[in-house]
């Protein structure tokens, strides 16, 4: 999909913020008011996506004091380079940054927008030319993701200034405020209001005739149900055609539909934002006023000539038309605005006899699903449209082009020029995307209205010192002035992350963003920033940008339903049989010498067959850790007939996005697969199901996972839509549906880890472990919002944070059971018979993965759902060795002790000496 969007400070737009200008002046006060809960530097190295791993390298070997421009790029060269900044503005830049100079007062205003829930940045300046001045941007707000609740609940005053930031503060007024409010709505609510308001519409109808009809704005004036008998409107006026009623004090459904429908002449009426306001209340209104077009906003099936009058400005409150039909009213209406109306179906009233001048037409947000895509082609057709807004898909079909080929006499489709739309070859387009704002209810407390909104200002980047870079993200927020660029396709500013070394080391680096503009800018203009720069439609640009912008869900949906299909076509073709296979022992009996770079294998791998060599030369087999490739089988100088623990291509398993595309290409989803994305390339199939599960009410709780990282690093459970794409800045990730009700062990959460070895590829033949591992999570599992932010609730990896609880697996299972009242056979046999189908598809999608010099130990793990059914995690190559440390009983299979000391010499008789004493996994 490919969205065009507006040029510089249009519609096009997003991202608020804002404090006075003095507050946006004084940057030394802010920067000192709110402790900073994660430091801005720390030996590090500072980058956005992608990072800067070269720039730090240039960083670490810098260790002269800087003392001039020259020094500055010396040290900062690669940083500059990749920031993006001017050479020019090289010395500014450092006179900035030594003095830590924020000018950006001088020249900018912030001011509210899209009534009060986004701010934008204009230029207060005269006029600011390209290039020619940089800005320092500080950072209000720097924290790992696991630490967000905790710091915005418990650092004084930074939920405070977040909120006022991301304006999600607009309904807690001062107690003044509240005050005069309540006054005011205590005046207004009186009866002798409303009746001073009724008396001049009496008058009116007395200058008009008797005959005239009439509308009535009694729009949030504290009418409650007595009230409303107590005017008698039907009484007092006949010829009533319009009446508002929003935001009153109805409360009672039944006094809402005897009075209103005594209105026997009423074309419109409007009751949101009352109390009494059900479902079903319409329908009995609709029944008792046959004429009536239009109900809270949306038009009736009955709506005609008045409802597209008004819609065409033509009748209002000033001029409310009509009793009956009024011929030739809608002659002069030019531009006609439809959008949003709940329309299925076009009336007789639209047509080019009653709309001769109509050339602008919107008919957005509409399903018009009664009316057959030619036949509302071949109708728009007869018009002299010159505008046309829709959306794409919808009821016109899937193309902008399509469109224009049947109305070649359209200017613009959607805002776009039909040549710009003709040249791209777009078929998707929209010039006004509406933005995301912040929602919340009023009883949320600050740190959650915070947490909710912070996706549309978030920026990253990620630490590094001398040995490696940091696995977790930084994520941090701009300053007020910042914050305040909104989004444009053709910015006029740039703003880039920057790390300043003053004393020409990592230890004194301190972080800042810098801006600069990149187009003439002229008094009054908004200042925008692209929020995608560098990413093109090759990176799903359109598909990203809803992180910040309703885009077209009717797209999205369509692409969704699309790869169902595609998915429901595919089954997994039977298996081949399985063949005995040998022990690789040659036949004078000599021990195989075995070569291993894993201290546990060193350790434990006793077995008297087997002989540990340093040589991996001289070794039969090569055991290790490292990916053998090329280079590696060059440096050890090993040839193909040497026995290696792995397979080729078996990164169709152990990368998650290979697993999940793997599986999904061999059978489409099967029950134990999770709705599961690649994020670089699915990204608008996963924003399909989103909108079709939130349709349908259903759960949007999705767990995202790097493709090849273990421990749960840089993992995150989230339902914010924003959130999803906007972590895809932190590399690449897969996107999978969580489990919201899992099977729990004592209200826990746990997973299960099972051991496979696998001698061959074709056929497959696999072994599963008779004893397995068990997981659990320290905390009680709850799905509460806040509750996402602990590690120790949502995750069962204990061995690297948390506290590590281990459980014996026949402790565990017999507990289980009697909790749950199941039997474990039951469970344990769906699955072995959902790991087979998982190396059955790996064989059936990558038949290059066989080897007959390759065998391989994989873990597997499981987590089981709350109907007991098993659900596949991933599959890692080469898994932790926890076996070796604890004796356990094995509960299926054979049954018997096991013995973590032989673990070893278990899987290389399997594996390596044809040895069957574990559970065969076959068809």
């Amino acid at each position: 999909m490919d969205l065009t969007s507006i040029p510089p400070h249009s519609t096009f737009s997003m991202l608020p913020a804002c404090r006075s200008l003095t507050a946006v002046r004084s940057h030394g006060s802010l920067r000192n008011d709110t402790p900073k809960p994660l430091p801005r530097f720390s030996h590090a190295e500072f980058a956005t996506n992608p990072p800067f791993p070269d720039a730090a390298a240039a960083a670490m070997s810098a260790s002269a004091l800087i003392r001039d421009v020259d020094d500055f790029v010396k040290v900062h060269g690669i940083l500059l380079a990749a920031s993006g900044v001017p050479p020019p503005l090289y010395r500014q830049l450092f006179r900035k940054l030594s003095s830590e100079t924020f000018d950006g007062g001088d020249f900018f205003s912030i001011e509210p927008c899209e009534g009060g829930r986004q701010r934008r940045l204009l230029l207060s300046a005269d006029f600011l030319g390209k290039d020619s001045n940089v800005f320092l941007v500080d950072h209000a707000w720097s924290f790992r993701l696991s630490d967000a609740l905790q710091q915005l609940r418990e650092v004084p005053g930074l939920a405070e200034r977040m909120a006022t930031l991301m304006c999600v503060d607009l309904d807690l007024k001062s107690n003044d405020e509240n005050l005069e409010s309540e006054t005011q709505e205590e005046e207004s609510g009186s009866l002798d209001n409303v009746l001073e308001i009724l008396q001049k519409e009496m008058d009116k109808v007395k200058e008009r005739g008797v005959d005239a009809a009439i509308w009535l704005e009694l729009e949030a004036l504290g009418i409650d149900d007595e009230m409303l008998k107590s005017l008698e409107l039907s009484t007092k006026f006949p010829n009533l055609v319009a009446l508002n009623l929003w935001g009153n004090k109805l409360e009672d459904a039944e006094t809402i539909i005897q009075e209103v429908t005594k209105c026997r002449r009423l074309k419109a009426i409007w009751l949101n934002d009352n109390r009494a306001l059900r479902d079903w209340i319409s329908k009995l209104i609709l029944d008792g006023i046959p004429g009536l077009e239009i109900y809270n906003s949306c038009f009736t099936s009955n709506f005609g000539e008045w409802a597209l009058g008004f819609c065409g400005s033509i009748f209002g409150a000033d001029n409310p038309g009509c009793l009956s039909e009024c011929s030739g009213s809608l002659a002069s209406i030019t531009t006609l605005d439809l959008s949003n109306r709940c329309v299925r179906c076009l009336p007789k009233a639209f047509s080019p006899i009653m709309l001769p001048s109509l050339s602008h037409l919107n008919i957005r947000g509409n399903q018009l699903d009664q009316i057959s895509v030619d036949d509302l082609l071949q109708l728009l057709k007869s018009f002299t449209l010159q505008t046309l807004e829709v959306d794409i898909p919808g009821p016109l079909g899937n193309s902008a082009l399509q469109i224009l080929e049947y109305l070649p006499n359209l200017s613009f489709l959607n805002g776009i020029s039909a040549s710009v739309i003709t040249e791209t070859g777009k078929h998707v387009i929209d010039s006004a995307l509406q933005p995301r704002l912040p929602e919340w209810a009023p009883s949320e407390p600050l740190p959650d209205r915070v947490i909710g909104a912070m996706w549309l200002y978030l920026m990253t980047y990620r630490l590094a010192d001398e040995e490696k870079i940091d696995e977790t993200p930084v994520w941090y927020v701009m300053d007020e002035l910042g914050s305040a660029l909104r989004h444009s396709d053709d910015a006029n500013f740039r703003v880039a992350p920057f790390l300043f070394m003053p004393d020409g080391k990592l230890a004194s680096a301190v972080s800042f963003s810098v801006l600069w503009p990149i187009q003439d800018v002229h008094h009054g203009e908004e200042c925008t920033r692209d929020f995608l720069f560098g990413i093109g439609e090759d990176k799903q640009r359109s598909a990203r940008l809803t992180a910040w912008f309703h885009t077209p869900e009717n797209y999205f949906i369509q692409e969704f339903k699309k790869y169902q299909q595609q998915l429901a076509s595919r089954s997994l073709p039977a298996p081949k049989e399985a063949l005995i296979t040998r022990s690789i022992l040659q036949h004078d009996g000599h021990s195989l010498q075995v070569y291993t770079d894993i201290p546990h294998v060193e350790e434990f791998l006793t077995h008297p067959k087997f002989v540990l060599t340093t040589n991996p030369k001289d070794a039969d087999i090569i055991w290790t850790s490292m990916q053998v490739d090329p280079e590696v089988k060059k440096a050890f100088e090993l040839t193909d007939l040497h026995y290696t623990n792995q397979f080729p291509f078996e990164a169709c398993l152990v990368m998650k996005h290979h697993l999940a595309e793997t599986i999904l290409k061999a059978q489409g989803r099967p029950e134990w697969l999770q709705p599961t994305y690649n994020l670089e390339t699915q990204l608008s199939q996963l924003i399909g199901d989103y909108f079709v599960r939130k349709q349908d009410a259903l759960n949007n709780l999705w767990i995202l996972k790097p493709w090849n990282m273990a421990r749960t690093i840089d993992t995150t459970v989230t339902e914010d839509l924003s959130a999803i794409i906007r972590l895809m800045e932190t590399g690449p990730k897969i996107c999978q549906k969580y489990i919201e009700h899992p099977a729990l062990f004592k209200g826990r959460k746990f997973d299960l880890r099972y051991i496979v070895l696998v001698r061959s590829m074709d056929p497959v033949q696999i072994f599963l472990f008779d004893v397995f591992w068990v997981r659990l999570a320290n905390n009680p599992y709850t799905l509460e919002k806040s509750s996402l932010f602990e590690y120790e609730t949502h995750f069962t990896v204990m061995n690297y944070r948390g506290r590590l609880n281990h459980m014996n697996t026949p402790e565990f299972v017999r507990e289980f059971e009697e909790e749950h009242q199941v039997n474990w056979q039951t469970i344990h046999q769906g699955i072995q018979d959902m790991i087979r189908s998982v190396f059955d598809s790996a064989a059936a999608v990558h038949p290059e993965m066989h080897n007959p010099q390759s065998r391989a130990m994989y873990g597997v793990d499981v987590m089981l759902d709350h109907l007991f059914k098993p659900k596949l995690l991933e599959v890692t190559y080469c898994p932790d060795c926890r076996a070796c440390k604890y004796d356990t009983e094995a509960i299926v299979g054979n049954g018997g002790i096991f013995r973590g000391r032989d673990f070893f010499n278990t899987v290389f008789e399997c594996l390596f000496l044809g040895k069957t004493a574990h559970n065969e996994i076959s068809m």
